[in-house]
C-alpha cells in the first residue's frame, strides 16, 4: 500500500524522467484515477514546482523549463559522487563562484537521510587535497568566460575576444572557438583566429574580455582540441626557451617524459628535449631525477638553477666537522 507522499515523489519523478506525460498515463502507472493525479499536481504547484498543465481530454503535464529545479532525490552513492565532484571542484580552482559551491553542498548536507550526510561529512574532513605544484596557475579573469565559451562552442557561434600576451601586449579578435581543454591545471581554447586567419590556442586567465557574436560557423570534422593543444604549447612563447640534450634513445626518453612536457627529436647525439616555458624550477626538478645523462644547451638560467640545486643538496650531506 502506497502512502500520499510517496504516490506524489513519484509523479515528480516521472515528471523528471519525461519531458512529457499526460494523466491518464500518470493514473495508469501509479494504479489511480485521474482525478487523483490532478490533485497531486496541484499539490506539486503548491510547493512551487513549475508543473505545466495542457488542457483537453488529451492534456499532459510537464516540467517547465528554464525556471527553478524541481527537488532531486539522490541515491547514497549518488550523494557521495556528487559531494566529491563539488569538493574537487572548490579545491582544484574550477572557474565557478565560490558561493554557489558552498550553498550546493549545504543544500546536498541539509535533505540527506543520517547515513548518508555521516557519509558526506566524513569525506569533507578526511579527504586532504594536494594541487600544489612546482607553481600554481593563475586564475581565470572572470568564471563566466567558461560557461560563456562552452555556450558558443555547443552552438557555433563566433566571440570577440580581449587577450593579453605574456609580454603584457593586449589585442582583439573575433575568434570561432572549436573546444576547451584543461591542461595540467591551466584553462585553454582552441579554434580559428580571424586576426591571424589560422588555427589558435589561448590561455583563458588571459582573456580580459569575452562576448558573443551573432556570426556561426561549422567546426571541422574529427577536429581533436586536446591534440592541437598539446602540440601548440610546447612552442607557446613565454619567457625561457629551454632545449636539452638526453644521452638516450627516443623510447627510454619517451617512457618518462609525456608529449604534455615538450617534444623530442632523436639525433645522432641522444634525443634533444624542447619545450617553451614562464618557470623553469620544475623543468630542472624533472631533469635531476631522469637516470640517464643530460646537457642544458639553453637556457643558461636553467643551468644557474640546476648548480644552485647540486650546492644545496652537497650542503645537505656535508659532514659539518
Amino acid at each position: 500500500m502506497y502512502s500520499p507522499t510517496t504516490r506524489l515523489l513519484t509523479v515528480l519523478e516521472l515528471l523528471q524522467s519525461y519531458k512529457q506525460m499526460s494523466g491518464p498515463e500518470i493514473a495508469r502507472r501509479l494504479e489511480i484515477d485521474v482525478r487523483t493525479v490532478r490533485r497531486y499536481i496541484v499539490s506539486l504547484q503548491d510547493m512551487g514546482i513549475p508543473v505545466e498543465a495542457e488542457r483537453g481530454p488529451y492534456g499532459a503535464y510537464q516540467l517547465q523549463r528554464g525556471q527553478r529545479l524541481p527537488p532531486l532525490m539522490f541515491s547514497d552513492a549518488e550523494a557521495v559522487a556528487i559531494t566529491l565532484g563539488l569538493l574537487a571542484i572548490r579545491e582544484l580552482r574550477f572557474p565557478v563562484d565560490v558561493a554557489a559551491v558552498e550553498g550546493a553542498l549545504a543544500k546536498t548536507e541539509r535533505v540527506l537521510p543520517e547515513k548518508p550526510l555521516a557519509q558526506v561529512r566524513g569525506l569533507q574532513e578526511a579527504i586532504t587535497f594536494n594541487v600544489g605544484s612546482h607553481f600554481a596557475p593563475p586564475a581565470l579573469q572572470q568564471s563566466e568566460f567558461v560557461v560563456i565559451l562552452s555556450s558558443a562552442v555547443q552552438a557555433g557561434q563566433r566571440v570577440h575576444l580581449s587577450y593579453r600576451a605574456w609580454n603584457g601586449d593586449v589585442s582583439e579578435r573575433d575568434f570561432d572557438p572549436y573546444g576547451i581543454v584543461i591542461n595540467e591545471g591551466y584553462w585553454y581554447t582552441v579554434g580559428y583566429c580571424h586576426l591571424r586567419q589560422s588555427l589558435r590556442t589561448f590561455r583563458l586567465d588571459r582573456v580580459t574580455a569575452l562576448e558573443l557574436r551573432d556570426e556561426t560557423f561549422e567546426r571541422p570534422e574529427d577536429f581533436d582540441p586536446l591534440d592541437h593543444v598539446l602540440r601548440s604549447i610546447g612552442f607557446v612563447p613565454e619567457t625561457h626557451y629551454v632545449e636539452v640534450l638526453l644521452k638516450t634513445t627516443l623510447e627510454q626518453a619517451q617512457a618518462v617524459i609525456p608529449p604534455v612536457l615538450g617534444t623530442l627529436e632523436p639525433t645522432d647525439e641522444g634525443v634533444i628535449f624542447r619545450r617553451s616555458v614562464s618557470q623553469l624550477k620544475w623543468v630542472a626538478h624533472i631533469l635531476v631525477e631522469l637516470d640517464f645523462p643530460v646537457v642544458v644547451r639553453q637556457p643558461e638560467a636553467l643551468r644557474a638553477i640546476l648548480r644552485r640545486m647540486a650546492a644545496q643538496a652537497l650542503a645537505m650531506i656535508d659532514d659539518p666537522a
